[in-house]
């Protein structure tokens, strides 16, 4: 069996979808079942059992000699909540967990962790777990997820394979239900859609223009392709950045959700709102030679490629991955 945390959310049901795919039917769900928001993002997806958050550990308990690998995708990743409380609880005090029972019966791991560790990327943004103590995320949740690679790499028990994956600004299926934190792309497409126009962030940064800002921005297809790699390889345990690799901007990104809809672009700008301008990330590019080191050499999809497919396929007709 394999689990899936976050398993109802936008990268673990696109993840189960691809092991589908893939032929392991022996899925294990975990999540938190009460929000029916994300309900849509399992149908038709085939899994062996559905296990609330809460009731994991014990489960495993029970069954962990069924069990040959574990994805840690479930978090809280809500980057304008500032209630440290809760980001303990479900992101680092959660996670200490899974390791534990990982190292107690030696199941191989892949949990998420974030670029948003690395902040104004001070130190940039290279894999470097030498350095990791030095970085200063912007907010509770970077804080988080740094907190919790740090503490994996000082275990002296670790699992027989582990790897912390630092995803980048993901996009692609399956993020319908999340709100103010779903991806640029579906909200474009949701104003491009009612209105023929998209208002960006303008900048308040005097060393990039208006919607010059620029992310790493990777297709969820592609960030799911590295997991089942790593999920085969089990070797050169680690934390490795997750992005195309290559920073594009905002404007760019929405030029392309234009066209993809076969519409004229027309962009504007409104001010950052003032809760995140002073921690807004204008530059983000992940270096990702530590993961094509260890054997990975898939090509990732250009802005061009992931847009056009996500629009295409996905927005334009409500499809799931």
């Amino acid at each position: 069996m394999i689990i899936v945390t976050g398993a109802a959310g936008f990268i673990g049901s696109g993840l189960i979808s691809r092991l589908n795919q893939d032929g392991f039917r022996n899925i294990v769900a975990v999540d938190d079942f009460s929000k029916t928001e994300k309900a849509e993002n399992l149908e038709g997806k085939t899994i062996v059992q559905k296990i609330e958050r809460k009731e994991l550990f014990d489960w495993l308990d029970q069954n962990y000699r069924d069990v040959e690998f574990i994805f840690h995708i479930g978090a809280r990743t809500d980057t304008t909540e500032f209630d440290k409380e809760i980001f303990d609880e479900l992101n680092v005090n959660y996670s200490k967990q899974i390791w534990e029972k990982c190292v107690a019966y030696q199941i191989p791991l892949v949990y998420a962790s974030s670029a948003a560790t690395y902040g104004l990327g001070e130190h940039g943004y290279d894999d470097n777990e030498a350095t990791l103590s030095e970085l200063k995320p912007l907010n509770p949740y970077g804080d988080s997820k740094n907190e919790f690679d740090i503490w994996a790499l000082q275990q002296e028990k670790k699992p027989l394979f582990w790897a912390g994956l630092k995803f980048f600004n993901v996009y692609g299926p399956n993020e319908y239900h999340k709100g103010r934190m779903a991806s640029v792309i579906l909200h474009a497409y949701n104003q491009i859609k009612a209105t023929d126009k998209m208002k960006l962030f303008r900048s308040h940064n005097p060393d990039f223009k208006d919607g010059e800002q620029m992310r790493d921005f990777i297709y969820v297809k592609d960030l799911i392709d590295v997991c089942i790699f790593l999920m085969h390889h089990r070797k050169n345990s680690g934390i490795y950045n997750l992005g195309s690799g290559q920073a594009r901007t905002f404007k760019d990104l929405v030029i392309n959700t234009f066209l993809a809809m076969d519409k004229t672009p027309d962009i504007s700008y409104i001010d950052t709102p003032i809760d995140i301008r002073d921690k807004y990330q204008y530059f983000t590019e992940a270096n990702m030679n530590k993961l094509k080191a260890i054997g990975y050499t898939k090509p990732f999809s250009t802005l061009e490629e992931g847009v056009a497919d996500y629009v295409k396929h996905y927005l334009a007709t409500g499809a799931y991955l």
